[in-house]
């Protein structure tokens, strides 16, 4: 975000509701310097964990930026691979920094668009609901009708 960026309401996602949260994303992007997401799909998660795939997902952003930043700021990840640039990793980041809270509506956003995409193609889950987080209603989806696809096999083994 620009040095001298301010759009009312950006907070870590957690803190903002759905509605407001698809408004600042509009806002945000318009006005960022550049932003990207990246994206590890939930076989690769299994694969190699859900930290490193935080991390892969982070690299790709940085390597998708069309311009490169001075710094990078993140929500507590350390060893990171940013392509060379510097960052600084911030404890609870998203509730402390302008722009981590604006790149965590974005991908929150990014995210919840995704599941209600998939939500289409299996709406026995609910993912439009829960946005795929082991919810009580998105456990009991799966009691009932098994995995699909989308179900990381090291997150359901937890509850099967």
């Amino acid at each position: 975000m620009p040095k001298d960026s301010f759009i009312e309401g950006v907070n870590d996602s957690k803190k903002v509701s759905e509605k407001k949260r698809e408004k600042l994303y509009d806002e945000i992007i318009n006005e960022a310097i550049d932003w990207s997401v990246g994206i590890v799909d939930q076989t690769e998660i299994d694969e190699i964990n859900i930290l490193n795939a935080t991390k892969k997902a982070l690299t790709m952003a940085v390597q998708n930026l069309k311009v490169k930043p001075d710094r990078i700021l993140v929500d507590a990840l350390e060893r990171i691979d940013t392509c060379g640039i510097p960052y600084t990793s911030i404890i609870k980041g998203d509730a402390k920094n302008y722009s981590i809270a604006a790149a965590s509506i974005i991908a929150k956003v990014t995210r919840d668009r995704i599941m209600y995409e998939w939500d289409k193609v299996y709406p026995q889950y609910g993912f439009a609901g829960h946005k795929g987080y082991g919810t009580a209603k998105h456990i009991q989806a799966i009691k009932e009708n098994g995995i699909c696809m989308l179900h990381r096999k090291s997150f359901i083994k937890n509850i099967l």
